[in-house]
């Protein structure tokens, strides 16, 4: 499908998931879909096959933003910000929204989500901070910018796939590998902050982290209906 053609079975079937859009991108199939219709709607992101995201809460992918920023120091002037992963913008949303944070960066690889963001459903959420002269939209891979670009950041929120525990797209995993999280170690200010959402906890990842050089490890829980907690990670670069 060419961008957001109305898929032919776009439809209301009483509650089951519709498809809005779906493409073959650089990393493989990526799928848009919707549950319910008018102000209840819900659209959820399907990578492969798999969920990765919908639009039905955003608690912890706004912690994600609100934990980073509130373990900086409230005299450091204008922090930037880098999110990893545009998924369905309520991080961006979350960013913009705070008058603290200065440059806001978004790296996201997959074209077909950007598009769902500047031209589709999702700009319910993201159009507003996508016309915040602050964001700066990248079109790249999270772990080759983390490993090339020419700046340094004061946080790095990312949230790729469904955390360092499982990661649908084949090579995600890398960015949580000691090489990626040195990486990530190297792309922050001193002082600056890593926050890493996943969807359940890992002490193993908690110990990564202490063993890529990063100080004041700890992990924020936000509770779920069901199942185990989803969680954002926290570590901090020496000053």
């Amino acid at each position: 499908m060419t961008a957001l053609q109305r898929d032919p079975y776009d439809y209301d079937t009483g509650g089951r998931p519709v498809t809005v859009d779906r493409r073959e991108g650089p990393y493989g199939e990526v799928v848009l879909r919707r549950r319910g219709a008018g102000s209840r709607a819900v659209h959820e992101i399907i990578a492969n096959g798999c969920f990765l995201m919908d639009t039905s809460d955003g608690r912890s992918e706004r912690l994600l933003v609100d934990a980073a920023l509130a373990a900086l120091p409230e005299d450091r002037p204008g922090p930037s910000v880098l999110i990893g992963g545009l998924g369905v913008g309520f991080s961006l949303a979350r960013a913009a929204d705070e008058p603290r944070w200065g440059r806001i960066t978004v790296v996201e690889r997959e074209p077909a989500v950007i598009g769902w963001h500047r031209a589709g459903p999702l700009g319910a959420i993201s159009a507003r901070a996508l016309a915040d002269p602050r964001t700066q939209i990248v079109e790249d891979d999270l772990l080759r910018h983390v490993h090339t670009a020419p700046v340094r950041y004061d946080a790095l929120c990312l949230d790729i796939d469904n955390g360092p525990g499982w990661t649908v797209t084949e090579g995600n995993g890398g960015l949580y590998s000691p090489a990626g999280l040195t990486g990530c170690r190297e792309r922050l200010t001193p002082g600056g902050v890593l926050a890493v959402w996943s969807a359940q906890p890992s002490a193993a990842f908690e110990k990564a982290l202490r063993n890529a050089g990063f100080e004041g490890v700890r992990t924020e829980e936000i509770a779920v209906a069901r199942g185990v907690p989803d969680v954002v990670h926290l570590a901090l670069r020496a000053a």
